[in-house]
């Protein structure tokens, strides 16, 4: 379906695509906006509306949304919100105080450390925010007269207990949590695995020198929770063990995490009042009446049908489904790190410093596994620190012209260096998502040429191609 607006401005009832084409072609309307398609109507200011619905099922990582009317649906969304939202708040939290370090002190200030009435924490205010940008982009160009929104209630402590076979916690076992009699969060770990390696049984009998092990790295899972959390020993705990291949890789926890419970129980009533703020009749239901209503209608589990099945219509005639997720619209690492490369003296190849590393991971440790400095043989290039100075017009996803061949930009960055006589030289070295023919990674932008520049407008489909932006 295909959004219409009238002359001012209002939203009018949506048509099909092939009327909405006939309208274009005779001039009676002209392309309002692209994502969501939209179109004016030149010839009229207002027309007659019936009663239509925006259901949403609101969710920690996916979103689905349904917009219909008794007869007909006309939206069905499901839109993916960022996944390391909290990772890259921890970098960015982490390359600032490493710069503010660098400056003069400066006494501190306690004048601007309050927190605002209804704060949430920025990744959880990113899923917040992201979703009433949806909402607010469709009711601009649709005229829904109700809003519906999923929202539970999740008593995360017996969940736990559920999920581990235990008897429901009652009165005090509530203030007494997974730690409850233990000092300490390593120490729970460690008296729970019984001092002993998880992965290849070594205990400190075996004078093994233990860790504490997030299982979930490697699909950004780095809570602190007890069921993310297993003792390793300093022979598992290796680099190389934690790359794709190596025994730790993704190994899953033993029990999933309630993030999306803790969510919905912090911003479901703070959320309900900023939608009200924006829409004079909102309703909220619970997870059980749509799975009742899904078994119903004979209809498989996705986040789509769930929000079909909320509110009160729910019409034969629907629509395809359409996917899209959340893209950073910026690339915030202002400094990045270039590992010096060797050549291996076992097998002659080129290989990273990480790769040959000397078989510690800190300073104060013992060598926890071979020591690979011994196969470091010439280096080819030296290891060095880009900070970028400046921006170019090249973002992510545009498309330069280099030897004859058509590459896509993954970035750029500047290096400034100086000559042996004096002078200060900046390059810009553009990128590339794959490498060229030639085997190069990157090359001077003054060696390619532009051909299109991608604009990131924040959702982008899973065919790559630009939706719902904001204006």
């Amino acid at each position: 379906m295909v959004f219409v607006v009238s002359a001012n401005g209002k939203p009018l009832m949506p048509t099909s695509p092939y009327r909405a084409r006939k309208l274009l072609k005779k001039g009676r309307a002209k392309i309002y906006q692209h994502h969501p398609f939209t179109i004016q109507v030149t010839d009229r200011e207002d027309g007659e509306v019936q009663k239509i619905e925006y259901c949403t099922d609101v969710g920690y990582l996916h979103v689905g949304i349904s917009v219909k009317s008794e007869k007909h649906e006309y939206l069905g969304l499901q839109a993916d919100l960022l996944p390391d939202e909290t990772e890259r708040h921890n970098d960015r939290r982490k390359y600032r105080r490493t710069r503010r370090n660098r400056k003069r002190y400066r006494k501190p200030r306690s004048d601007n450390r309050k927190r605002e009435k209804g704060w949430l924490a920025p990744s959880i205010r990113h899923k917040v925010e992201a979703q009433l940008l949806l909402l607010s982009k469709i009711l601009a160009v649709c005229p829904a007269t109700s809003v519906w929104m999923e929202m539970g209630k999740f008593d995360t402590q017996l969940l736990k207990a559920l999920l581990r076979g235990e008897k429901p916690p009652e009165g005090a076992e509530y203030q007494q949590g997974e730690r409850y009699g233990i000092e300490t969060l390593r120490e729970a770990v460690f008296t729970r695995d019984r001092h002993t390696c998880v992965f290849c049984g070594r205990g400190i009998k075996d004078h093994a020198i233990l860790h504490v092990h997030h299982v979930g790295y490697w699909k950004k899972d780095r809570s602190n929770r007890l069921a993310n959390l297993a003792t390793c020993c300093e022979q598992c705990h290796t680099p190389a063990n934690h790359q794709p291949g190596g025994i730790l890789y993704k190994k899953e926890p033993k029990f999933p995490s309630l993030a999306p419970a803790t969510y919905m129980s912090m911003i479901r009533w703070q959320m309900l009042a900023m939608v009200k703020e924006m829409h004079d009749n909102v309703h909220i239901t619970y997870g059980a009446r749509t799975k009742i209503k899904r078994k119903e209608l004979h209809l498989k589990k996705t986040h789509i049908n769930d929000a079909y099945c909320i509110g009160e219509f729910h019409p034969k005639h629907r629509t395809p489904g359409v996917y899209i997720e959340k893209k950073r619209r910026n690339d915030r690492i202002l400094q990045k790190f270039y590992d010096a490369v060797y050549i291996d003296r076992r097998d002659g190849k080129e290989k990273s410093g990480k790769e040959l590393f000397n078989g510690r991971i800190s300073r104060n440790h013992k060598k926890d596994s071979e020591n690979l400095h011994l196969c470091r043989s010439r280096k080819v290039r030296k290891g060095h620190i880009s900070i970028r100075r400046q921006r170019t017009t090249l973002k992510p996803g545009s498309y330069v012209k280099y030897n004859d061949e058509i590459l896509q930009v993954h970035g750029t960055h500047t290096r400034i260096r100086k000559t042996k006589a004096g002078v200060t030289v900046k390059n810009t070295n553009v990128q590339f998502v794959a490498p060229a023919s030639n085997g190069k990674k990157s090359a001077d932008i003054k060696k390619c040429q532009l051909l299109r520049i991608s604009c990131n407008r924040g959702w982008v489909s899973k065919e790559c191609t630009p939706a719902f932006t904001p204006a």
